[in-house]
Order: structure tokens, then sequence, then C-alpha cells
């Protein structure tokens, strides 16, 4: 522990030490309170508390039960008058985190110089000072035929640094020391407080220039910051074409971090655990995901998937996972348990023949004991054979062959394994459950299932939301949040462009039917797909 006396000295320098010293000159605190909203009316699924041990953010802005509250530090001189100091103020980060800025060096701003880039340079008029906003005409939206991505940016000449690039250079991994990693949970605060505020500034652009992203026009592109269900529903929709041109999915795959992976386990100091680094969890788990993906779709180790749906979720229990969807090209779908048994499995190894597996399986697979409440569940039931469920997962072979362990201080056996591909696990070690669709009715549920966390209307997506570090730290990195493939769209269009000259424009452009018959006059060979299909061989 570090002592007081090492710490006056080493704050110093600091020039906002002075303001500290003087918090005593605004009299009594009796105005200012905390409170907490326990109404019995919010759904507990949303208000319950975590199941793990982290500093995380509950972000109530968009609550409107409750008293809207304005991130900003006050501050009051020795004339009474208060002033405001705002998250995107150079000085907010120094104010609020004197640790990491111990000698008052400034935070983001907008006026900070890309590399090679002039101050006489920036823009003058740039005073717009929300992460969207680039202070050039030309505004992109980025709209996926699977996934909308709510990144907006104007293309020209950007010459500032963004707030969202400034804090992902902020938490990189040097040769040399950066404190800011070595923070614990000062740490997982700074990196919730940073997102939030980035995501802030992005969502009060977006609230503010409706005009500017044609919100009353382009209604189908921005619904997911108008209207969260309907952009729910809409992926939802987009999903289920999927299913309409390649089939039912055969695959629901789940993979969760885990915390003692060698790459995380070798970058920790000693004593200290990876909820202190949640920058490496996040890190991690996205080359793990790029890994499986590279595995699952150029390597086909299970086959060779068709199409692919995914989205990555961040749950109280604070370690973060994958949800895919998977729809197997035609030679490789599975029709038939015997078709089942050589994908997944679910019994415990034999500890003698493959002592490996064994353990794996044991470490990342086993679940329960369920209860006397589910004493009739499938989970809970030996089968000597696999069998087709009814509308549901397969009942996976489980049989009685007297091989258990113990996990929790209780034994358990083969109906306490989540069904797993044993390639898979053993390649990536951590829980990752492989289940086979084998009902076609069950797929909508699925869908639904995956889709279920995104929400992305603007006050119900920050209604006393939970932040956790690794999800602030995967936000600020910027990785992806869900894809579905194939298909990608790009909608671009000029700030003052009007809508009856972008019609008119398009007007003179061949539409994707021309395309079609052209290419078809063009290249017989072209002829054997249908219309419906020409998107995914042809731009």
């Amino acid at each position: 522990m570090m002592n007081n006396s090492k710490l006056t000295h080493i704050l110093a320098s600091n020039p906002y030490i002075r303001t500290f010293k003087r918090l005593s000159d605004i009299g009594p605190l009796d105005n200012y309170r905390v409170t907490l909203n326990a109404t019995v009316e919010l759904d507990q699924r949303v208000y319950n508390k975590p199941t793990t041990y982290e500093v995380a953010g509950i972000w109530v802005e968009g609550n409107d039960n409750i008293t809207a509250y304005k991130r900003s530090i006050i501050f009051y001189g020795r004339s009474n008058y208060s002033t405001e100091i705002q998250p995107h103020f150079g000085c907010y980060d120094p104010l609020s985190y004197p640790l990491f800025f111990p000698n008052g060096e400034s935070g983001w701003h907008p006026k900070i110089p890309r590399y090679g880039v002039a101050m006489d340079e920036i823009h003058s008029d740039n005073e717009d000072n929300d992460e969207g906003s680039e202070g050039t005409p030309i505004l992109n939206l980025y709209f996926s035929h699977k996934l909308w991505y709510h990144d907006i940016y104007f293309k020209k000449g950007r010459n500032t640094v963004s707030m969202r690039e400034y804090y992902c250079y902020k938490f990189q991994i040097r040769s040399t020391d950066n404190v800011i990693l070595m923070g614990g949970r000062l740490f997982q605060q700074f990196a919730v407080d940073t997102y939030i505020k980035i995501e802030t500034t992005r969502l009060v652009f977006v609230e503010k220039n409706q005009t500017k992203i044609r919100a009353d026009l382009y209604q189908g592109v921005v619904d997911c910051f108008n209207a969260g269900p309907r952009d729910m529903r809409r992926r939802f929709l987009d999903a289920m074409a999927l299913v309409q041109d390649d089939g039912r999915p055969d695959i629901f795959l789940t993979m969760t971090c885990n915390l003692k992976w060698k790459e995380i386990e070798d970058e920790l100091l000693p004593g200290k655990s990876a909820q202190d680094r949640p920058n490496l969890v996040a890190r991690v788990f996205h080359a793990k995901l790029e890994d499986l993906k590279v595995q699952l779709f150029q390597r086909h180790i299970i086959g060779v998937v068709g199409s692919h749906v995914y989205v990555i979720e961040f749950q109280k229990r604070g370690l973060p996972h994958a949800h895919f969807i998977l729809i197997m090209t035609p030679i490789y779908k599975m029709n038939n348990p015997n078709d089942y048994d050589k994908l997944v499995c679910a019994e415990i190894p034999d500890p003698i023949r493959f002592p490996e597996m064994h353990d794996l399986v044991k470490s990342h697979m086993m679940h329960g004991p369920c209860g006397s409440l589910r004493e009739k569940s499938p989970c809970m039931q030996f089968n000597e054979k696999t069998s087709q469920g009814e509308d549901s997962y397969p009942l996976y072979r489980r049989r009685n062959n007297g091989i258990e362990v113990t996990v929790r201080n209780t034994p358990l056996d083969n109906r306490g394994v989540a069904p797993y591909n044993p390639k898979l696990l053993m390649m990536f070690n951590c829980h990752i459950n492989v289940e086979v669709c084998s009902s076609i009715k069950y797929v909508k549920y699925l869908f639904k299932y995956v889709y279920k966390g995104h929400d992305k209307q603007i006050r119900k997506f920050q209604d006393a939301r939970y932040v956790s570090p690794p999800e602030a730290l995967w936000r600020v990195f910027s990785f992806p949040l869900s894809k579905l493939h194939p298909c990608v769209m790009l909608v671009r269009f000029k700030d003052g462009d009007r809508m009856e000259d972008i019609v008119d424009r398009e007007k003179g452009k061949n539409s994707m039917l021309m395309a079609f018959f052209k290419k078809n006059k063009e290249n017989s060979n072209v002829r054997k797909y249908l219309y419906k299909d020409f998107p995914k061989h042809f731009t």
C-alpha cells in the first residue's frame, strides 16, 4: 500500500490539488443525497443485483421514473458561482481520476489533433463535442442486412482524435507500465465511466441531429434509435430470412470466456486477478472468438457452414460470451440421431482413456444439481441412445455407466453434462455448449433468444442498464457485437441532399433487377442463380 506522504509527493505538482483542498469552502453537505429506486414494479431481470464482484455502472439517465441526473463536476469559486465541468472538458479526467493523471494532464477534449496535423489545421468551426460529429458534410450510416452498427461519423477529413479513439489509445498495453491498467477496481470504474461518456455523447448527437440523419425519410435505417423493439424485430426477421433461403438452423453454439486462459493469467501481476484487467478479458475473448470463427467458417472443423448469426452478450455474471446459430450447407445437414452423435456428446469421458478431456468436461461442462423441482427434466434423465426431442433439442445419449465427478462438493454423473463438441472443447478450453436444432418449431424461439438483449431505443437503452468493465472495454475497442452472414449494405447520402434529388439521381442508375437481366444476357453461367440469390454472388 502507498503511504499518504508518498501519495502527497506524487500529486504535489497537480494544479487541481488546490481545488480539492478547498472543498471545505462549499459549506455543509446536507443538501446532497444518494437515492435508490427500489420500486417493486420494476422488472427484476433488469434491476436485480449482479452475481459477480466487480465495479460496474448502472445507467439511469434514461429512466423516466426517476430524477434525470446530469454527469458533471461542480466547481465553486470564492464568488459562490458554480461552474460545471462537463465530461467532454479536458479537465474532467484529471479532476475525476487524479491518480491516473497525477500531474494534472489534460484528458480528452475536442481539439486533440491527429498524428501529422498541426494545431492551426484543426477546423475552427468544430465546436460540436458529440462523438458522432466530425464537422464535415458527408454522413455515413453503416447498415448491415443483419446488423445495424451505431457508429455515425462524417467521412471527409477528420483531423482531430475522437473520444473513443483517445480512450482506446489510453487503454493499450505498452512496453512501459501503463499506470491505468494497474489501477485494479479504480481501472474498472474508469473503464465503465469512459464507455458511458462515449455512448452518452453518441446518443445526444443522434437525439439532437434527427434531421441530419434523415429520421423522417430513412426511418428504416434509424429505427434502432427511435424504436428499439422495432429494430429487434427487424433483425429477427432478417435472421428468419436466412431460414427461408438456406433451411432451418442446425447448430446452436455458446462460447463463454475462461478467466483461467493462459493468455490472461500470464499477463497478471502478482496478487492480481482477471477482474482487475477487464481489458485483457475483452481482448483475449475477442481473439478466441476470431479463432473460433476461423475454425468454423474457414477450416470447417464441424462441417461447412452456409449461413450464420452471432451476438456477444455481457451478463451480470461478469463474463462475456457469444451465441452462434449455424445453418449448414445441404451436404452437412444433420437429419437423424446418428448424425447428432457424430457432432455432440453429453457424457463424462473415461478418466483413464481420456484424462485431459475428462478434466475439461469437469471444469467447463458440468451443471446442476438441478434439485427436486426438475427431476423430470430431460437433462436429469439417463438415455441409452440419442432420440429426437419434441419441439426442442434432441434427448442426447447419457448412459448410466457409473462415471461421476465432484463439482461444488456434489457428485454429478452424465445427467449433469452440458452438450459439447469434443474437438472444440479441447481446442478452446472453456465452456462451449453445442446443441443440435432438431425441430423447425424451435427455430423461432431460438432467434428470439439470441436477439433478446439488443433493444437500442435511446431511453430504454439507458434505463438502469448494467455495464460491466469487460463490456465497456469491448465497446471502447470497437469490437463487433453481432454479425449475420451473408449480405452487407452501405447507405450514404450528403447532408444537404433533398429526397427528391436523391430519388432522381438513383433513377439514372441500373436497378438490381435490370443488372440481373443484363448479367444473364452477358454471361450464361449466371443463369443458374435465382433473382433472390443474385446479391450473394454479385455486388
